[in-house]
């Protein structure tokens, strides 16, 4: 996730990238940087219809999975474009 920070003495602003698990840790690291709400919560780094992403980017991709969709044994369902 993305964490808006702000140095506490300078107001420099930045973000990082880290898990929700090791942001408490890099808090106890960085003792001079607090979370800035003026950029609200947390977020994930992209924004947008991340189903099919993957296939908007590669249209190939969408033949890739119809081939995999008629093999024996397939269990992708044909609404998942990833």
């Amino acid at each position: 996730m993305i964490y808006h920070v702000v140095h506490k003495e300078t107001g420099e602003q930045k973000s990082i990238n880290r898990s929700c698990h090791d942001i408490m840790e890099w808090y106890q690291e960085n003792p001079d940087w607090e979370r800035d709400w003026t950029h609200g919560c947390a977020s994930l780094g992209e924004v947008g219809d991340w189903k099919t992403k993957n296939v908007k980017k590669n249209p190939g991709w969408k033949d890739v999975l119809d081939g995999v969709r008629k093999a024996p044994g397939n269990t992708l369902d044909k609404n998942h474009l990833y």
